[in-house]
């Protein structure tokens, strides 16, 4: 049997990275959970590689209370200076600082809409985008549509939220499509984006 084929970026000598590929980057989210999570996460990674926060998802978990947002807007300058004494997670105040003022205003968001994700699938007519990709030069770095993400978190009060965090984000919770053509990713989360939406 022939061996899949996947994304060019992906180190195929680090499993987890591959799983990471394999099962959560690029299927469509609507949990707000999960959406908090990732937003949390692309923030943390800004300036470093991906993988340095994949490896620290877990205590990530712990930490920030399962990424409830209503406990992490909770957080007090006690609990930020034992984050910062944490080696589990990425020991940024600014990044630390932020992520408690993101709860904040994804509280508000979801508030005025709901539902995050109502709010954040409003920027992609609610429906994935499908980019055609084949090497890694293809592969874009933003979009209109986080530019326009971008303006609108940080009008909100959003932090470590710019066009190119906010991209890498839509790639992970799914509102962009941006497996390689030859990735047997691609087609399946083309085929099942209905069933994918869904995903909690």
């Amino acid at each position: 049997m022939p061996a899949l084929l996947r994304c060019p970026w992906v180190p195929l000598d680090k499993p987890d990275y591959v799983a990471y590929h394999d099962c959560e980057w690029g299927v469509p989210l609507l949990n707000d959970r999960k959406l908090f999570e990732f937003l949390i996460l692309e923030g943390a990674q800004a300036g470093l590689s991906w993988y340095t926060v994949l490896r620290k998802r877990e205590h990530y978990r712990k930490v920030y209370l399962e990424f409830d947002p209503a406990l992490v807007a909770q957080f007090d300058k006690t609990i930020v200076e034992k984050l910062l004494r944490d080696p589990g997670i990425i020991r940024n105040r600014l990044k630390i600082e932020s992520s408690i003022d993101n709860a904040n205003a994804f509280l508000e968001v979801q508030q005025e809409f709901g539902q995050f994700a109502d709010y954040l699938w409003s920027f992609v007519d609610g429906a994935p985008k499908v980019n055609t990709l084949y090497t890694m030069a293809d592969y874009p770095t933003t979009s209109p549509e986080a530019k326009a993400l971008s303006r609108d978190l940080k009008r909100r009060g959003f932090r470590f939220v710019g066009p190119t965090i906010c991209y890498a984000f839509m790639e992970a919770v799914g509102m962009v499509n941006d497996h390689s053509v030859d990735c047997f990713r691609r087609d399946e989360l083309i085929r099942s984006s209905l069933s994918c939406r869904g995903n909690s």
